[in-house]
């Protein structure tokens, strides 16, 4: 991440506009990754909305009596009985609305976690359209709740405490509100049952975690003499983050360098060596408390890898015989290259976290870019012998990312571009069919060799 004070300068990738990144808190991410927080958030909103609205019409309800308005009163009165019908009507209606839409919106999502990916579910949860049509469905049915519960027997404009004529006013805007946004909602689930649209969000993503991460050090780390490790307590899992801010004060306090063994997204079980300490003795276990996130799946926030692994496996999927869409594959072959173009004059060493005063207190390791790219072709590679579409198309991105690779990052892509001639060559009989597979095509298959008519 580099020192706050000095942040590193590099392009931007993605075309993203460029941003210092910050060291912040995995809770955010966390949070993004739950379905309950939003709603709950909600629920509580529509109590407090309730809350103010009816206090607002017994306000009102007061005043008129204070002027001995009572007849302004009875109109309310008059007004509030006629939304009264309405408003009962929305709160029977809209829980069934909820499950009816979500329980359509979860078969749809099975389709589309068949065909692609089951961890296009996590696009789903994600999804902040979805938590807010949501959070906005069941804020209306708690709020209509209570404005029934408001409502008087007693039609005396005397005697009446409240008319809920706002709070019914407000749940009118909400259902509105509900509906514009159930608009949106079916909008963006029709949008992640297309496999190009849930391709470019995982694209995205990928590049939003490079920019975070910042820039790495180019060379190795100087680090003082290690002076003991920090093994993993917890449950076994994978390890999702780190709470860099948090382990930079903790090595700041002791005075030490810590240094990450594993790599995020690596599976870790109790006694596995979480951390190296350099330069002094480890800190103690209460202090490191909460500093690492261990879970069930790999997650974006600091996992440089995890968008390359989602691409290659909807490619693998899509080249299955029992799906057998090649197309879908060279679609991935499109954004992969477009992420290896854009770390391909990136250093990808070690990122060397900093306190205030600048010094190095947390080093963690990145993927190399021999990493990077046998992640992105070597199992597509494998699987694509079959397919001259995608033959040619990885062909094309081979050059490509030899063109634009540094001499020095040139042989794993050389040794890819040799194992697919060697594989289409062991597994197409034909002289001419072979020659059509290994001609570089970025489309696939949509040019022709120079000559062709």
């Amino acid at each position: 991440m580099g020192n706050p004070g000095h942040p590193p300068r590099f392009p931007a990738t993605g075309g993203a506009s460029r941003r210092s990144p910050r060291p912040l808190s995995p809770l955010r991410e966390h949070l993004r990754d739950t379905f309950w927080f939003a709603p709950t958030a909600g629920l509580v909103g529509a109590v407090l909305l309730g809350t103010g609205a009816l206090e607002l019409d017994r306000l009102l309800v007061d005043a008129l009596r204070e002027q001995q308005a009572y007849d302004d009163i009875a109109s309310l009165i008059a007004v509030a009985d006629d939304l009264k019908t309405i408003i009962t009507t929305v709160g029977s209606a809209m829980l069934t609305f909820i499950g009816v839409v979500f329980s359509i919106s979860l078969v749809a999502l099975q389709m589309a976690s068949g065909q692609m990916t089951p961890r296009v579910v996590r696009l789903y949860v994600r999804s902040r359209i979805t938590k807010c049509t949501f959070t906005v469905f069941l804020a209306t049915f708690l709020f209509s709740l209570l404005v029934q519960a408001a409502y008087e027997s007693n039609d005396d404009p005397r005697t009446i405490t409240t008319v809920p004529v706002i709070s019914a006013s407000v749940c009118g805007l909400l259902v509105l509100l509900s509906l514009a946004l159930f608009v949106a909602y079916v909008n963006s689930t029709l949008r992640l049952m297309r496999v190009s649209h849930v391709i470019d969000r995982i694209t995205r993503e990928s590049f939003r975690v490079v920019d975070r991460h910042g820039v790495a050090e180019a060379g190795p780390p100087e680090l003082p003499a290690a002076g003991g490790e920090v093994v993993h307590r917890g449950r076994a899992g994978v390890l999702r983050d780190v709470h860099i801010a948090r382990l930079v004060r903790v090595a700041r306090r002791h005075g030490v360098v810590l240094r990450l063994i594993p790599r995020i997204g690596d599976f870790v079980v109790p006694g596995t060596p979480l951390l190296t300490v350099h330069g002094g003795a480890p800190p103690p276990a209460r202090a490191l408390r909460y500093t690492v996130s261990v879970g069930v799946e790999r997650t974006f926030h600091q996992d440089l890898g995890f968008g390359l692994r989602q691409l290659s496996d909807i490619a693998q999927r899509a080249l299955s015989p029992a799906v057998n869409d090649p197309t879908t594959a060279v679609a991935c072959l499109d954004r992969i290259t477009q992420f290896l173009a854009a770390v391909a004059v990136r250093p990808l060493g070690a990122l060397h976290h900093r306190d205030r005063r600048g010094r190095v207190r947390l080093v963690r390791d990145l993927p190399g870019w021999t990493d990077l790219v046998d992640l992105g072709f070597a199992e597509i590679r494998g699987c694509a012998t079959r397919s001259p579409q995608v033959t040619r198309r990885l062909m094309a991105a081979l050059d490509d990312l030899r063109l634009l690779a540094p001499e020095e990052r040139r042989t794993p892509l050389e040794r890819h571009r040799t194992l697919l001639i060697h594989a289409v060559e062991r597994t197409v009989r034909e002289s001419a069919d072979r020659a059509f597979a290994l001609r570089p095509d970025r489309q696939g298959v949509g040019r022709s060799a120079p000559g062709d008519a």
